[in-house]
């Protein structure tokens, strides 16, 4: 018998394929930012389930530190694709200061 944890692993992993074709196609930057960031969201829910299944509590551990560094990385690229670096913002408020 197929256990809830399963068919929610299946459904994870069919919205992480979805996910993935979005930012392979999607239209512009930001969605397949966007779409990253949600694979990486979709990706720590998934070593959620696992845990749940193997029965290993160090799994949410390992997730807590994948979506500390997910949040960062889409923080850093959103920041670099806005402002061409990832000092570029303390570059322009100075300028309109002056």
């Amino acid at each position: 018998m197929i256990s809830m944890f399963g068919v929610t692993l299946v459904a994870l992993l069919v919205c992480m394929v979805m996910t993935l074709a979005r930012a392979f196609f999607g239209p512009t930057v930001f969605d397949r930012i966007l779409s990253l960031n949600s694979f990486g969201t979709k990706t720590v829910l998934l070593i959620a389930v696992v845990n749940f299944l193997t029965g290993r509590p160090e799994f949410l551990d390992l997730a807590l530190v994948y979506a500390l560094m997910n949040f960062i990385g889409t923080i850093a690229v959103m920041k670099f694709t806005r402002f061409g670096s990832l000092a570029g913002m303390e570059d322009e408020e100075s300028e309109e200061v002056y």
